[in-house]
């Protein structure tokens, strides 16, 4: 069977048997904090085992697009090494929210493996939960009765809370589980051995396939179990794995998931791949990371989530960045070659997850950028490490910390380019490094999460597109949480008129009153499905009747700014085209943010007719239209606007201003007519990603104040000018004068350059077989400075220069060496290197390369210390 057919049989099966087969949630997690990505099929499924939610259907089934390269499940640095693990997988799951349980999910276990997909029964093994005494969890023998229906004894297992009692996290649902084993041994193998003594053993040959967990306790913040409302299963069955079962292979990267694109890879790199349990390590691996990784980015930018420097987009640059240097390392590839890869992963892929094939070109620009922008890295990279200092034949600790953190060198591209100049590095160094990294990272994200007190099992009601005031709600639970050591405080509402952050809208501030007690609202957040206060303390009282008010003017102003992201979408559309697709957004009082697709930078006559059509949309005053729980399919036929990464219920909201301008499914708030935002104004447009760019702007009372302040500086301008009616040509007027003592300034730099050599090669001295000349000039033109030290090296085969001087309050050094005595070997100098060095007299920084290099400080006073230095290090260069 093909990936395809296999995938298409897990859902048809679950289908036959009554459950309703929904889309996967977006890869990357928007709706609870905990969590940077969706790692395991049930995290969308998370308020229906906690009761916070009521599902639309009791069984349900699914393939889900999962990573596991953050937090507590992280394999990211096992990618590669095998043929099996993976950042980016499939995970096949089936549900049950309160219907069946343990007897037929074991039964359609069984009979899909067996029946439908023909694995052999007498290779099957089943582990069941042992119990543990010390948490009063009973031994799971209800599960072991249901297997023996369909095993013999001696196949069925116990195994222990870690590999048979599953945990969301720290706190949460739980239950045990029983795992199903599959033994992929040769019958000569079998025969010899019996599979049992390979089940939850790395590299025996019998590996898990499919994990069915029977969700019935709640884990407390203080460790202690209770029992849910309800029982549930979930199971979640790797993908990849169940395709190397069913095609006969060893390693999910000799299967059809994997083997076009590690041909594609062949082919744009002149290498071969060995397989996945071949010799030639380094460059096999590259092929695993490659095409592992491929996967991981493509579907992580397709679901709206671009590389960046924090957050989600770390670690989506950070997968990708490990993906360059591997090819870049080991399959000789200098230039981009991963966005080539594409078209081979949407054709495998994109009938089933269609949100590839429709954004493939900006998916390949984006790759493209990105491989492009850390190759020079890389490069920079390989600089810096040809100016370390590795004397004694090691390189510390530290600076191979340096390399890995701010060039992406991994420990082994470090090792390898280390011994093929016969230096070693300082490993533990290194690892202490990290650690103390890793330590401030878990300092930095601190977050205590205490237990709910639950008051009552009411799910949150929203009625704030209604009302912006309520009476009579009770608060149904509430809780304290330590962000870095500081207490926050949350509550929940049975129902509220408060707006969650999400969809890229703040959230509401305001007041809640408990009985007498007033509550200001600091902010509202949405955990899942859940709409949380955060509050500055929590009620005496809890149970006592409360009141809520929503902050009216910021709402209003929220609101307002929401109608112009609309507005401005659909402009966007209509100036640009319709590739220009929303790609994020933040919409708060004060201003909006606007991500959106477009491959090349808008025109200032494109964005004046953007800003022109809003304000025009605006002053037509156009009512809001707004159509409540739509079904999903009605809403994709009316033709409104739906955005890849966006997790869509069975029932949407539809927000239109003028049905042939502007229709979307949104959940935000809006002001009722166009003509309430008064003025939208472009603040700023710029490029956020390759193929994305960004606009800022301002509505309503926002905007009236930023025009304002630019009439008022404009006026400034002209009151300098001497009130010119013109005055972008006095200005430009200015400018050219500018230039023009810019360059009389260069050449009388020049000239005092010229005068000063004469007398600075009077004062070069003899160190050692090195004519050396360290001091202080009368100059502070850079490129003039730069130029005569060249000068003065360049007339000597083994000299070295540095000339240091003052400006403005703040130091250059510039030093220069000839280039018969720059280098690494012993008795040469790096001047890189010993830049570094001398700028800490003058409370600066700096680098370079081994014949030439600059530093700045803010402390003059230290030049003479450095000038002096300079002669100690050339002297003990031996």
């Amino acid at each position: 069977m093909t990936s395809a057919e296999i995938r298409r049989a897990f859902l048809d099966f679950f289908r036959e048997r009554q459950h309703k087969i929904v889309p996967s949630a977006p890869i990357v997690n928007k709706d609870d904090p905990s969590l940077l990505f969706t790692n395991a099929g049930m995290n969308q499924f998370k308020d229906y085992f906690l009761g916070d939610s009521v599902p639309s259907s009791r069984r349900v089934a699914d393939t889900q697009k999962c990573m596991r390269v953050s937090g507590k499940h992280n394999d990211l640095d096992d990618v590669g090494r095998d043929g099996t693990h993976h950042t980016m997988f499939e995970m096949l799951g089936n549900w049950s929210f309160g219907d069946y349980f343990k007897d037929e999910a074991i039964a359609w276990s069984w009979e899909l493996l067996t029946d439908r997909l023909g694995i052999d029964a007498d290779r099957l093994y089943a582990t069941v939960f042992e119990g543990a005494a010390e948490e009063d969890i009973p031994v799971d023998d209800e599960a072991k009765k249901h297997w023996l229906r369909y095993l013999p004894e001696d196949r069925i297992l116990y195994g222990n809370k870690k590999d048979n009692f599953w945990e969301m996290g720290e706190t949460g649902p739980c239950g045990p589980c029983t795992e199903i084993h599959v033994d992929l041994r040769t019958d000569a193998e079998r025969a010899a051995s019996p599979g049992r003594e390979g089940v939850n053993v790395d590299g025996s040959g019998v590996v898990e396939i499919w994990n069915n967990v029977f969700i019935q306790y709640n884990r407390r913040a203080d460790g202690s179990l209770v029992n849910l409302p309800e029982r549930h299963v979930d199971t979640g069955m790797g993908f990849e794995r169940l395709c190397m079962v069913l095609q006969g292979k060893t390693a999910t990267y000799d299967t059809d998931i994997f083997t076009p694109t590690i041909a594609a890879i062949e082919r744009l790199t002149g290498h071969t791949y060995g397989g996945s349990y071949a010799p030639d390590a380094k460059a096999d691996m590259a092929f695993r990371v490659v095409a592992d990784h491929l996967r991981a980015v493509a579907f992580t930018i397709a679901d709206g989530q671009l590389p960046g420097s924090g957050g989600a987009g770390y670690v989506v640059r950070r997968i990708l960045r490990r993906a360059v240097r591997y090819a870049y390392s080991f399959l000789d590839r200098k230039e981009p070659f991963m966005y080539q890869l594409l078209p081979v992963l949407v054709r495998e892929m994109g009938e089933a997850f269609p949100e590839l094939a429709r954004q493939q070109e900006q998916i390949a620009r984006i790759v493209q950028s990105e491989e492009r922008s850390f190759l020079q890295t890389l490069e920079n990279g390989l600089t810096r490490f040809a100016s370390l200092d590795s004397q004694g034949g090691t390189i510390a600790g530290k600076d191979a910390f340096e390399l890995y953190d701010t060039f992406g060198f991994p420990i082994d591209l470090t090792r390898l380019l280390a011994e093929e100049q016969g230096l070693r590095v300082d490993e533990p160094g290194f690892e202490r490094a990290l650690q103390e990294q890793k330590a401030r990272s878990r300092q930095d994200a601190a977050r205590e999460v205490g237990d709910w007190v639950v008051l009552s099992p009411e799910p949150s009601v929203f009625i704030g597109y209604d009302l912006l005031s309520d009476a009579g709600a009770q608060v149904t639970k509430y809780r304290t949480v330590k962000v870095k050591d500081k207490p926050q405080y949350q509550l929940v509402l049975d129902r509220t008129p408060f707006y969650g952050e999400s969809g890229g809208q703040a959230g509401d501030i305001g007041i809640i009153r408990v009985g007498d007690e007033r509550l200001e609202v600091l902010d509202t957040v949405k955990e899942n499905d859940l709409t949380v206060h955060i509050v500055n303390k929590l009620p005496t009282d809890a149970q006592a009747e409360v009141y809520s008010e929503v902050n009216h003017a910021d709402r209003q102003k929220i609101s307002a700014h929401h109608t112009a992201a609309h507005l401005l979408h659909a402009a966007l559309h209509e100036v640009l085209g319709e590739h220009a697709v929303q790609k994020g957004q933040d919409v708060r009082a004060g201003k909006l943010r606007f991500d959106f697709s477009h491959f090349e930078r808008p025109t200032p006559e494109e964005l004046e007719q953007i800003e022109l059509l809003v304000n025009q949309k605006i002053r037509q005053n156009i009512p809001l239209l707004e159509q409540r729980d739509v079904p999903i399919a009605e809403a994709r036929n009316s033709g409104a606007m739906m955005l890849f990464g966006e997790k869509y219920g069975d029932a949407v909201r539809i927000i239109t201003f003028d049905p042939d301008f502007s229709s979307e499914l949104c959940g935000g708030t809006h002001v009722p007519h166009t003509g309430e935002l008064g003025l939208f104004k472009l603040t700023s447009e710029s490029a956020l990603a390759a193929g994305v760019r960004r606009i800022e702007a301002v509505a309503g009372e926002r905007a009236e104040w930023y025009v304002r302040g630019r009439l008022a500086a404009l006026d400034g301008v002209r009151e300098q000018l001497k009130n010119t009616s013109d005055p972008v040509a006095a200005v430009a007027s200015l400018q050219e004068e500018n230039r023009s003592l810019k360059k009389v300034l260069e050449k009388l730099q020049a000239s005092q350059a010229n005068n000063l050599k004469g007398d600075l090669e009077a004062a070069f001295e003899e160190v050692g077989d090195v004519k050396f000349l360290a001091q202080k000039v009368e100059l502070t033109d850079a490129a003039a400075i730069k130029n005569l030290a060249f000068q003065l090296t360049g007339e000597n085969e083994r000299a070295l220069v540095l000339l240091a001087s003052e400006s403005d309050g703040k130091a250059l050094l510039t030093l220069a060496v000839s280039k018969g005595l720059a280098g690494k070997e012993t008795g040469a100098v790096n001047a890189g290197a010993m830049i570094r060095e001398l700028a800490k007299h003058i409370r600066g920084g700096g680098g370079g390369q081994p014949f030439f290099a600059t530093a700045g400080g803010k402390a003059p006073g230290g030049i003479p210390a450095a000038l002096a230095q300079a002669r100690e290090l050339l002297a003990a260069r031996n």
